[in-house]
C-alpha cells in the first residue's frame, strides 16, 4: 500500500472495504439541538478537509481535524459548511475526479469519521452541504472502465465518438488545455473530457446514467446531508450535433462552449434532479454555472422554476482576463467589475433569482491579493472587500482562510507548485515564447494554487496546520497572517468578518433591500444603495490607496452626515463637507439612512 501526505497526489492509498451502502436509520443524523436556519440568511464557508487541518503528521488532513475547528467556525458565525469533494479520488484534480461516489478518500478518513463530522455539526446548529460532480467522473471510476470495456449497461454511459478524418469528432478545447477528445484503444474511438484528459465527461442523454447520479444523491441525503454544491452543472447538457466551432457566435471563446454551455436540456435535467432526488424539498442546492447567463441564473435559481436555490456565475473573476485570456498577467477593470455587479444584481433581484457572492473558492486566487491591497494595506483592503460583498444582495460564501486575510502564496519556481491546470498552462506558454519568469509571474498571479495552501492556524512551525510535512508550502507570512493572532486581536479581519455576518441577521435589508448603484463610472469608489419601504443602506468603498473625494449630493445621496454608521473598517469616521466624501485608503462603510 502507497500512502501519499499529498491530498491531491496522482496515486492515493488503495481499499479493500468495497462499497459503503448501509445506513443506520435509528442514528440521530441531525443531533437533538438541531435548528435549520432560514434559507437566505445563511452565510456559508467552503472547507477542503485536506488543506484546512491535519495535527497528526501521519493523516492528510482528516474529518477528525477539522471537527476540532467546528466551534472556531460557529464563532464566525457561519451557518452552513460546504465540504469540497471527499470522495475516493486519484486526485488528479483537487478530488473533483471521482473514482466511487460512495466511499470517502482515505487520504479523509473514513466513513465513520464523515458521519461524526456531520453529527457533530449539527449538534453546533451548522448544516453540512456535499460537492457533488456529476458533469463527469475519473477514468477510474468503474462506469468508465466498463463503458471503455463495451459492457452494455454501461456501453453509453460516457460521450463516445469515431474519429473524423482520423482525428479528434471536433476542435472543442479541454478548460486545461488541448483538445477535449482522448482516444481509447480498448475501444478505439474519442471520449469528451471538458476538463482534464482523466476526468471523462458523463452522457446525461441515457436516462440510466441519470437514475444512477439520482440514487447517489439519495444515497447521501439518507446519510443527513443538508444540500448539495453541484460542480460545472450547466455543462451536463451538450448539443448532440457536436459541431466543430468556426467561431462565428462572438458571444463565446471559439473553443467549442457554445455547445454545451447551459446546453438545450440544462433545464429539464435540473428539474428532473430536483424531483427526483432533491424531493422538492428545503435543501441548499447550489450550482456552478461556468461562462453562463443573467437569463439562465434567473431560471436556475427562480424558486417557481424548481430547479436550485441559488447559482454561482464567474464574470465578475473575468475582470483581469484581458481580451478573455486567462493566463495574462494584467490589472483588473474596477469598472467593469462594477458593472457587472450591477447587472446581475439588479438582474436577478427583477427576475426573482437568488446569486450566490463570493471573492474567493478553491479555483481563485485570493481576492486581497488580487483586488486588494495585501501588503501595506492588508487589513484595511480585506475588511474593505468583505463589505462590498457581504453586502449585496444573496447568499455570501466564506472561503477558508478568507476570513482573517489568507494572500496568494507568490510561489518563484515551477516546482513549488501543484495545481495541474497551472503546470500545463506553464508549459504552453513557454511553448508560446515566454520566459521562466514571465510564466511564473503569470502563475503567481492566477493559479489556483494561490488559494490552495493549507489554513494559517498560529505562528508554529508549518502554520500549526501539521507537525508533518506539507503537501504544499506554507506562505512566508504564516507568522503574523494566522487564525490565532486574529482571535487575540478585536480588530481583526476575524472580526470584521463576524460583524458582518451579525448584520445579515439584525438588518432586514441586507437580505431583501433593492440594490441600487451610484456613479458607477467612478474609477476609484464603489458605490451603491439597498433599499426598501422603511429605509435603506449605503455602502461606499474606496478600493484604492490614494485619499479619494467621492460625491454625494451629485449622485443623489444625500443626509449621510446624519446617518448611523453600521460598520466601517476605519476606527475614526469618515469627513463628510459640502455634499462629499473624503475615503481614506481602502475605507469601506455602511450607512443606514
Amino acid at each position: 500500500m502507497l500512502e501519499k501526505n499529498d491530498p491531491r497526489a496522482r496515486s492515493i492509498t488503495s481499499s479493500d472495504k468495497g462499497f459503503s451502502v448501509i445506513v443506520d436509520n435509528e442514528f440521530d443524523w441531525h443531533g437533538d439541538n438541531f435548528i435549520m436556519p432560514p434559507k437566505y440568511d445563511q452565510v456559508i464557508y467552503e472547507l477542503h478537509v485536506g488543506t484546512f487541518n491535519r495535527p497528526d503528521a501521519a493523516t492528510s488532513g482528516t474529518f477528525d481535524s477539522a471537527i476540532e475547528k467546528l466551534d472556531y467556525l460557529k464563532e464566525l458565525g457561519v451557518e452552513v459548511i460546504w465540504i469540497t469533494p471527499m470522495y475516493k479520488s486519484p486526485q488528479n484534480d483537487n478530488g473533483y475526479d471521482i473514482s466511487d461516489y460512495y466511499n470517502i478518500d482515505p487520504n479523509y478518513g473514513t466513513m465513520a469519521d464523515f458521519e461524526e463530522m456531520l453529527s457533530e455539526a449539527h449538534k453546533r446548529g451548522l448544516k453540512i452541504v456535499m460537492d457533488i460532480v456529476v458533469n463527469h467522473s475519473s477514468t477510474e471510476n468503474e462506469w468508465f472502465k466498463k463503458s471503455e470495456a463495451g459492457d452494455p449497461e454501461y456501453k453509453d454511459f460516457y460521450i463516445w465518438k469515431d474519429p473524423v478524418d482520423g482525428k479528434e469528432p471536433t476542435n472543442w478545447q479541454s478548460k486545461f488545455g488541448g483538445n477535449a477528445w482522448q482516444h481509447s484503444e480498448k475501444r478505439g474511438q474519442y471520449y469528451l473530457h471538458l476538463f482534464d484528459v482523466t476526468q471523462a465527461d458523463l452522457n446525461w442523454e441515457n436516462e440510466n446514467v441519470r437514475k444512477k447520479v439520482y440514487e447517489m444523491i439519495k444515497f447521501w441525503l439518507n446519510k443527513g446531508v443538508d444540500g448539495f454544491r453541484l460542480d460545472v452543472i450547466n455543462l451536463i447538457s451538450k448539443d448532440q450535433r457536436f459541431l466543430s466551432d468556426d467561431g462565428t457566435d462572438t458571444r463565446f471563446v471559439p473553443d467549442g462552449r457554445r455547445f454545451y454551455t447551459d446546453g438545450p436540456r440544462i433545464h429539464e435535467f435540473l428539474k428532473e434532479m430536483n424531483r427526483e432526488a432533491f424531493g422538492g424539498g428545503e435543501l441548499i442546492t447550489v450550482g456552478e454555472m461556468s461562462s453562463t447567463s443573467l437569463e439562465n441564473c434567473i431560471k436556475y435559481s427562480n424558486p417557481d422554476e424548481k430547479e436550485l436555490s441559488m447559482a454561482f456565475s464567474f464574470h465578475h473573476l473575468k475582470v483581469d482576463y484581458p481580451n478573455g485570456e486567462k493566463w495574462v498577467k494584467a490589472p483588473f477593470d474596477f469598472v467593469q467589475l462594477k458593472k457587472i455587479f450591477s447587472k446581475w444584481q439588479i438582474g436577478m433581484y427583477e427576475g426573482n433569482g437568488w446569486n450566490a457572492t463570493f471573492w474567493n473558492n478553491h479555483d481563485q486566487p485570493r481576492a486581497l491579493s488580487r483586488f486588494g491591497n495585501d501588503k501595506e494595506y492588508h487589513n484595511e483592503s480585506a475588511k474593505m472587500l468583505a463589505t462590498v460583498l457581504h453586502g449585496l444582495q444573496g447568499t455570501p460564501y466564506i472561503y477558508q482562510g478568507e476570513e482573517f486575510g489568507m494572500t496568494n502564496p507568490y510561489f518563484d519556481k515551477i516546482e513549488k507548485y501543484r495545481d495541474i491546470e497551472s503546470t500545463n498552462n506553464y508549459k504552453i506558454l513557454l511553448d508560446k515564447g515566454s520566459s521562466d519568469e514571465e510564466a511564473i509571474e503569470v502563475l503567481m498571479q492566477k493559479s489556483r494554487d494561490n488559494s490552495r495552501t493549507p489554513v494559517q492556524w498560529d505562528d508554529s512551525e508549518n502554520a500549526g496546520f501539521t507537525t508533518g510535512t506539507p503537501w504544499i508550502e506554507i506562505p512566508e507570512n504564516y507568522k503574523k497572517i494566522n487564525a490565532k493572532a486574529a482571535l487575540k486581536d478585536k480588530n481583526s479581519v476575524f472580526y470584521h468578518y463576524k460583524k458582518l455576518i451579525d448584520l445579515r441577521r439584525n438588518e432586514e435589508l441586507m437580505i431583501t433591500g433593492r440594490y441600487e448603484d451610484i456613479d458607477l463610472e467612478n474609477k476609484n469608489v464603489y458605490a451603491y444603495k439597498r433599499v426598501g419601504e422603511n429605509g435603506e443602506l449605503v455602502v461606499i468603498s474606496n478600493f484604492y490607496e490614494p485619499e479619494v473625494e467621492f460625491e454625494l449630493e451629485g449622485n443623489g445621496v444625500t443626509g449621510l452626515e446624519n446617518s448611523q454608521v453600521l460598520l466601517s473598517n476605519y476606527e475614526t469616521a469618515p469627513e463628510i463637507l459640502d455634499g462629499k466624501i473624503i475615503l481614506k485608503p481602502y475605507e469601506s462603510i455602511i450607512f443606514k439612512k
